[in-house]
């Protein structure tokens, strides 16, 4: 598990640097208002949009999930904790009139900046 990354994983990279490379311009791990303890992956401030690249692990993705077999039981726990945590960070952003976007890891690069820059260009 100590080789999980929590910030800055191959997925954000990849969407970060494509993000770029079109000259759009971003805050990575900006911090949830109200939250300080969660960061948004990326951040437009100005647009109040928030963007999450969920790990598969971490968030429960539904196809690729792989709960470890030792302490069965404390990892569910943990891994529903999760996605109450992630559900309420959305919730937050929302009221406060974010829109937040959210991907999992598995989803092309190609896809998720073409959401991102659509919610941008509204």
């Amino acid at each position: 598990m100590r080789r999980q990354r929590s910030s800055d994983t191959e997925a954000e990279w990849a969407v970060r640097r494509a993000l770029f490379s079109l000259g759009l311009r971003y805050r990575k791990h900006y911090p949830v208002p109200g939250r300080p303890r969660r960061s948004i992956d990326i951040a437009f401030p100005g647009r109040r949009i928030a963007v999450f690249i969920d790990g598969c692990f971490w968030h429960g993705c539904a196809l690729h999930k792989n709960v470890p077999k030792s302490n069965e039981a404390w990892w569910y726990a943990k891994l529903e904790q999760n996605k109450q945590r992630d559900a309420e960070t959305s919730r937050l952003l929302a009221d406060q009139g974010w829109l937040v976007l959210r991907f999992w890891e598995h989803d092309g690069v190609a896809d998720v900046v073409e959401v991102i820059r659509t919610a941008l260009a509204r």
